[in-house]
């Protein structure tokens, strides 16, 4: 049986880094076959490609999150690009925007997301997206800096059927984590609903938003991801070892990984 992939992780993160063996044996064993972990800042990201480089079953994705946008050093994208070299890193992520917790200004938000851009220009790389609660500005500079039709995809995604529609009008995707199994996310299901099957990709965001059944389990890690897959098989009438194979083979080809078949 094909192993599922969960497509954005924080292995780097207490306490998931504190037993990483453990976390990917447990997720093994609940049919996960690979984790990509993200990198939140330049050091993190270190951490993130350290850890991949320790693990088969783990990738890298390197990047600078905007709650991290006011503390950039100098240098930092130079060291980015380093990181990006290295073959366990996958795409570059996550950057973009969150003005929900304004953790950093928005000048700097904006200025850190540009930058980052460039760098992923330079590496041909697939682009792992935070945006909350600042859809327009994020599709404006997207759009303004030439990724249009490029592997883009909107992580932990929590909006509308409109907002994935006009995503998808651009190329770009968005991905599921256990948010569209608590009750209250009735819009969310109707988009996971009729999602493009050859597009869908499931993430669990660990060590955050553990799934129903388990959402009052701390820290949510990659073996959660199962209880997502079960619930959108049956939210769209799907046979569990379809989904599970269709979304391992979309995350495959976005982030240009191959992973082992779990029997």
């Amino acid at each position: 049986m094909t192993g599922l992939i969960d497509t954005h992780a924080h292995l780097t993160f207490n306490p998931l880094s504190g037993d990483v063996p453990g976390v990917l044996e447990r997720g093994a064993q609940a049919g996960v076959a690979h984790v990509i972990t993200v990198g939140t800042d330049v050091a993190d990201s270190c951490r993130a490609v350290e850890l991949a480089d320790r693990h088969q079953s783990v990738s890298a994705v390197v990047g600078i999150h905007p709650h991290e946008a006011a503390k950039v050093a100098t240098g930092a994208y130079d060291e980015l690009g380093e990181l990006l070299r290295h073959p366990r890193a996958v795409a570059m992520g996550e950057v973009g925007l969150d003005y929900h917790y304004d953790h950093s200004d928005r000048r700097s938000q904006h200025a850190v997301f540009k930058a980052q851009l460039e760098v992923a220009q330079d590496f041909d790389l697939p682009l792992v997206m935070h945006c909350r609660e600042a859809i327009d500005d994020a599709v404006a500079i997207l759009q303004e800096r030439g990724f249009d039709g490029r592997p883009v995809v909107f992580h932990c995604f929590t909006g509308t059927v409109d907002e994935a529609k006009r995503l998808a009008d651009h190329g770009w995707r968005v991905s599921f984590t256990g948010v569209v199994t608590f009750r209250t996310s009735e819009a969310l299901r109707a988009v996971a609903r009729d999602y493009p099957a050859d597009q869908m990709m499931l993430e669990t965001d660990a060590p955050y938003l553990s799934p129903e059944p388990v959402r009052k389990i701390r820290p949510n890690e990659p073996a959660h991801l199962r209880h997502t897959a079960e619930f959108l098989a049956r939210l769209r009438g799907e046979p569990l070892d379809q989904l599970i194979e269709q979304t391992t083979r979309n995350a495959e080809a976005f982030f240009g990984i191959h992973t082992s078949a779990i029997g």
